[in-house]
């Protein structure tokens, strides 16, 4: 797989998570990037994936405070999380090579 997308995947993950904590806490982007000091739209790119050069562990650990929960649950998956990423990889790698 290459590198390029494996970071593309990982951020994609990393935002989902952002997203489902989010909406799991009942807040809006603006509100939590209010909260975290960002702007609303770095917040939409970060859970769609879309941040993938220069997201710094500072802004993940100011946005996972602004959750209440701690920097880990970003990187934390499940079984299912992780083989149903796992296809999707295999799905892209299918489409690249078309």
């Amino acid at each position: 797989m290459n590198e390029k997308v494996k970071k593309s995947m990982i951020c994609k993950r990393i935002g989902a998570k952002v997203a489902f904590y989010r909406t799991l806490k009942g807040l809006t982007q603006e509100a939590l990037a209010t909260k975290c000091h960002i702007g609303k739209s770095t917040l939409g790119r970060i859970e769609r994936g879309e941040y993938t050069q220069g997201l710094s562990v500072i802004t993940l650990i100011d946005i996972a405070e602004g959750l209440g929960i701690d920097i880990s649950a970003f990187f934390v998956f499940t079984k299912q999380e992780k083989k149903a990423w796992k296809q999707m990889l295999l799905e892209i790698e299918e489409d690249s090579r078309k």
